[in-house]
Parts: structure tokens; sequence; C-alpha cells
């Protein structure tokens, strides 16, 4: 009777694997590149992500297959601009996000981020968007306390005895290792709580509270949830041994309290929140605040790192030199006034993009025809700002290369900058950006209307080899330290002091 029992069983199991071949062999994606293994299972994509490579696995296919890539039985990659229109400009916003946001979902709420249709998403937008506007960043008190916070940053990168190099630079590995994390996060929360915004620069309990953010790697945990809950759920305890399950307490008492008071300035996001607060309640802006903040403190943080490390290399001093000298020249001039500031930061979004991940969305009822390719409602359609940013060698030549001098050339300028996709497109694009630039662009000049900048001796390229984080990039050593020259006399070579500080 077993026996007769394991044989009806294993039939089945057979009948069920054919009829799932078949099935995978008359998908309307066999017809999709990529590789064989991709047809039939996503287990090799996931396996990927889990181990934090995605990111260079999809770039990988993507240079042996083309611009259009098959990467699971549901799932399609891509790279070109007709593609990225259609699935992220399309009817405005493009199309609806795929389950995989609920990742990021906070006190078990739906942020503007983590909304997945395009409705629900407008309506959290109207409600947010008019605080990012650039008209609003730009304001002399909001940008009055991002000057502020530059200072405290160079102050702190600059103030040591230059007697003591050695000495600073083993203490620094420890105490300015989050620096430039330090100084986005207090950029990000004196736009959203001001009076009430930290001071990660100069109080301990503050920069505390941020590095348990940037150091959150909580990600392999939630991956883990996400696609087997019922694995997590019997095994959690035993799971959160190997991985970090997600613990951010001093953000939250952060958030959870500075969100209760009442006499947030009116430039800011909290202000705006209260307005709203008949459509929101307290938890609710809670938790967009704290999305909010998270997400300033690592793109920020991220970029300004590779790109401060880059501008430091031997290969790249003529930037710094021509960025100095452009400072010195233009010392009055808006940070939107300044060419190659912003062609340097344009290239570093393009080289280090802060979320190299795909993004990815939900083909719409009836199936859509993306690059040639008609693909089902419902099959996950995504692009990467880092394969995006390097295989359209027609519009980026030369791509592997750090070079700003391509966004001073004003032909193909357009190409370009609809290519870049460091802060996705269209109306489901990050609407933090100008809040974003302008803190950049404040610190840079800041920095290096004074300074030069090179690495520390210890320093190596493997080091700063970027790591995928999948929602963020950081530097596979987990630090990036770098001497400050001061300039003499506006001099940007051969005039400088020894250095006065490591990063």
């Amino acid at each position: 009777m077993l026996l007769q029992s394991l044989v009806y069983i294993a039939a089945a199991a057979c009948l069920l694997l054919v009829v799932y071949l078949v099935r995978c062999h008359s998908s309307p994606l066999r017809k999709v590149p990529g590789p064989t293994v991709s047809l039939f299972t996503s287990l090799v994509l996931k396996w990927k992500e889990i181990n934090a490579s995605r990111t260079v696995y999809i770039h990988e296919l993507h240079n042996k297959y083309g611009s259009v890539v098959r990467v699971a039985p549901d799932e399609v990659s891509f790279t070109s601009w007709p593609a990225v229109k259609e699935i992220y400009c399309s009817g405005g916003s493009g199309y609806d996000k795929s389950d995989f946001y609920n990742l990021f979902r906070i006190y078990g709420r739906r942020t503007m981020f983590t909304t997945l249709n395009k409705a629900d998403h407008a309506k959290r937008k109207r409600i947010l968007a008019d605080r990012y506007a650039n008209s609003n960043v730009m304001r002399s008190v909001s940008m009055d306390g991002i000057h502020e916070r530059s200072s405290a940053f160079v102050r702190r990168c600059t103030s040591t005895s230059t007697s003591k190099t050695s000495e600073v630079f083993m203490g620094l590995s420890t105490i300015n290792n989050h620096a430039l994390h330090a100084y986005a996060c207090d950029c990000a929360t004196h736009h959203l709580f001001h009076p009430n915004g930290s001071d990660c620069l100069g109080k301990k309990e503050d920069e505390d509270m941020m590095h348990q953010v940037a150091a959150d790697d909580s990600l392999q945990y939630r991956l883990i949830s996400y696609y087997s809950p019922t694995l997590h759920r019997l095994f959690a305890r035993v799971l959160s041994l190997f991985v970090k399950p997600r613990e951010v307490p001093l953000a939250d008492n952060y958030v959870l309290s500075t969100s209760q008071r009442t006499d947030a300035a009116s430039f800011t996001l909290m202000s705006r929140l209260e307005e709203k607060n008949g459509e929101l309640d307290s938890i609710d802006m809670a938790a967009e605040c704290l999305d909010h903040m998270v997400a300033g403190i690592d793109t920020t943080g991220d970029t300004l790192c590779f790109l401060m490390w880059e501008l430091s290399q031997p290969r790249s001093i003529r930037y710094q030199r021509r960025l100095a000298e452009e400072l010195r020249n233009n010392p009055r001039a808006s940070i939107d006034q300044l060419p190659l500031l912003d062609a340097i930061l344009c290239e570093t979004l393009r080289c280090f993009p802060a979320i190299p991940m795909s993004l990815p969305r939900l083909v719409p009822q009836g199936g859509r025809t993306i690059d040639d390719f008609w693909l089902p409602e419902n099959t996950i359609v995504s692009c990467q700002a880092y394969s995006v940013h390097r295989t359209n060698r027609d519009v980026f030549p030369d791509a592997d290369r750090f070079d700003p001098d391509r966004w001073l050339a004003a032909d193909g300028d357009a190409d370009r900058r609809r290519l870049l996709f460091a802060f996705a497109n269209g109306g489901r694009g990050c609407v933090g950006k100008h809040l974003a630039l302008a803190e950049m662009k404040t610190l840079l000049r800041d920095v290096y209307s004074r300074f030069r900048t090179t690495p520390d001796p210890s320093m190596t390229e493997e080091s700063m080899a970027m790591a995928d984080q999948l929602i963020s990039t950081q530097p596979l050593g987990r630090r990036c330290l770098l001497q400050f020259h001061p300039l003499v006399d506006g001099a940007t070579e051969g005039s400088e002091k020894q250095p006065v500080g490591d990063l």
C-alpha cells in the first residue's frame, strides 16, 4: 500500500513537472534573450540578491545578451531609453510598482515611496511635493541651514593639528568614518523638522542615531521574509543569528517624538504634514519622515563619498584643480551657475549611482510591447541605473571612465540628461532630487574652494570598490579616509600646507 502511494506521488510530481516545463516553453518570455535557466526558475536571481550581487549579475547579463534580458520566468530587465520612457514615464508616472516595495514599509504603513499604484502615489505626492520643489529648497532659510551644516563638516574634518596627522588617522577611522553621512542626516532632518533637526556633526547621541541607520544591514533578512514568509515565520530566531533583522530604535524614537512637535518652520516637510493632518494620522506622518530621513542619509552620503574619493585620485586631480579655479573665479555665483561643479556631480551620479538596484514595475492589464518584445500583464519589468549608464555607449562613450567633460559638451546634452537614471525618471522619480543636489553642491563648493584632497596612504582602490547593497552603494571597505590640504592665497597646486585632517 505504501509503495503504491509513493508511486502515485511520484507520478503526480512528474506530471506537475511536465506541465510546468510546457508552460515555461510556451511563455511569451521564451523569445526574450537571456540565460536558459531564467526561463524555468528565479532561484539564481534570488540567490544573487540575497548575496548582494544582483546589480553586477544583471549588468553582466546585459553585456552578454544586449539591452533586453530575461532574468527570471516572469521578469525582464532593460537599458534603452525607449524602455525607460515606457516603463517609468508613460501616462506621467509609468507602470505600477511590484510588491517588492512591501519590503520598505515603515511601522507597517505605506509611504509615498512604497505606494504601489499610481493613484495612491499621486494622492500622497500632492501632499509632499511642494516642500521639495526647487523654489522651496533654494529659499534662504533652507539654504542657510545647509550652509551651516556644510561649514560644520569642514570644521570637523580640518580642525586637527598638523603635528598629529598619524594619530588623527587612527582616531578618525572611528570618529569621522561617517562624517558625510552625519552631514547628510543633519541636512535631511533640517528640511524635515527645523528647528528640531539633528546635530550628528556636533552631538554624539545624534551621531549614534545616524550611525545606526547608516549601518543597517537587514536587507538579507527582509528578502528572506519576502521570498519565503513561511520559512521566516518558522525559523525567525535562527535566521537572526546569521542575518540581521532591522533594528533602528534610536531613529524610531527620534522621529516619533520629533514628529509630535508643532513648531516646525514653514519650509519643512513636517509643517506641510501638519497642514494635512486630516488625511494622515501621526504614525503615517512619522513613517513618511523616517523614510525620507533614511533615504537622504545613504544616497547623499554615499554619492559624496565616491565623488570626493574619485576627485582625490591622480587620474582625476585635474578636475579638482579646475573645480577650485571655477570656485575661486566665481565666489558669489549660485551653486546652479557653476557648470563644472554640475558636470562633476552628474558624472559621479552616472558612475556611482546611489541606488544601483533595479526599480521593478508591473506590465499593465492587456500586456505591452517594450523594445519590440510583447510582454503579458503582470510581468515584472525594470531598469537599473548602473547598467543604463554604462551600456548606452552611443550616449556615454568610454562609459567606464570618469569624464566630467562629457557633460560640458552641447552636442548630445539632452540625450545624456534623459538617460541619467540616478534619481529615476517620470512622475515617480526621486522627490528629494533638488534637495540632494543642493546639499552636495554646497559641500563641494565649501571644501574645494579652500582645500585640496588626497587619499590617505592607508586607503586602497579595492577598499573603495562599490559594494552592492541594492538600495545603497557603499565602499567595500566601509571607510574613506582623505587628507585635506589648505589652499594658500587661492592656489590650487604646489603651495599647500601640510594635511590637516582625514575624512
